[in-house]
């Protein structure tokens, strides 16, 4: 499987920006829980928000509320929509799927829970 995030750059404080991540090669895109995580300079990579295969949604405290994640799976591709963004929301942004047979329970929040990682899009937020 291999992932592919798409949509970072530099936006104002106060504006939106969405996020895509695509899923190719040998993949059951469907059967996928997918993630957003997020990794500023000098910090650890940090959970932003999820979505099961049954299109559960999860987020992280600091973007519930502003962020929106969804999933089409005719497409292979999740979204994260970004609004009322912020300085501190500057990072590198990566995609993630986590491919085995068990659902999310409260494991959606850490790095390990995923088997499959994109190469991260990098947001810059001004203020």
């Amino acid at each position: 499987v291999q992932l592919q995030a798409f949509g970072g750059g530099l936006v104002q404080a106060g504006g939106s920006r969405r996020l895509s991540c695509t899923a190719s090669g040998r993949t059951s895109f469907s059967t996928y829980g997918m993630g957003w995580f997020r990794q500023a300079p000098g910090k650890e990579r940090e959970f932003v928000a999820a979505i099961s295969r049954s299109s559960i949604t999860y987020y992280a405290d600091s973007v519930k509320g502003r962020f929106t994640i969804s999933r089409d799976n005719g497409k292979n591709t999740v979204y994260l929509e970004m609004n009322s963004l912020k300085p501190e929301d500057t990072a590198v942004y990566y995609c993630a799927a986590a491919t085995s047979a068990t659902s999310f329970r409260s494991d959606y929040v850490y790095t390990r829970r995923y088997n499959y990682w994109g190469q991260g899009t990098q947001v810059t937020v001004s203020s």
